[in-house]
């Protein structure tokens, strides 16, 4: 498997998770019951398989592959993606400081939280829609077979090294039981 459609598979699991936050939004706005683990998971999601799996192998791996390869970081689709990182990052801290100040009984914080639940949510699914369109081909069209091998072996390394034996599927299962909580009936 060419290294890109790992991280599109990668994505497949994200876009799940996008439209999972969106249901918790949802339930928050109409001041229905979400579970506070969830959205604390939900976030930890995001935060362990979005950012320091996915996001940690374009930018510390495929993107210096691509700049290698004549692809400019600082201009260009590289240099975008890297902003709209940072940017879904602002919307993970602010959804979890209106988290935290939610339960701390702060009377706006609900409405905070699901209104950065649901821009992080429409950041992330244009910025996979880039990526997967744009990004990608490129990389696919300008990385050499010895690049992309190269690349699998980086990939695998955050698997083992950063991400651990087992998390994976530990982020699968989560996936599921949060679907069948919020995206079934």
């Amino acid at each position: 498997m060419k290294p890109t459609e790992e991280l599109k598979e990668e994505h497949d699991a994200i876009k799940r998770m996008l439209r999972i936050l969106e249901r918790m939004a949802d339930r928050l706005d109409a001041r229905e019951d979400v579970r506070i683990e969830d959205i604390r998971e939900a976030i930890g999601f995001i935060q362990g398989f979005a950012d320091r799996c996915h996001h940690a192998k374009e930018e510390d791996l495929l993107f210096p592959a691509m700049e290698a390869a004549g692809v400019p970081r600082q201009t260009g689709p590289i240099a975008v993606m890297l902003a709209e990182h940072e940017q879904g990052r602002a919307h993970v801290r602010a959804m979890i400081k209106a988290l935290d100040e939610h339960v701390a009984g702060v009377s706006d914080a609900a409405q905070r939280l699901a209104d950065n639940a649901r821009a992080y949510t429409a950041l992330l699914r244009q910025h996979i829609d880039k990526e997967d369109g744009i990004l990608y081909v490129i990389a696919d069209a300008r990385l050499s077979p010895r690049q992309q091998e190269e690349l699998e072996k980086g990939f695998a390394r955050v698997e083992r090294e950063v991400i651990g034996a087992g998390q994976h599927e530990t982020y699968h299962a989560l996936l599921d039981r949060l679907s069948a909580a919020y995206l079934t009936g």
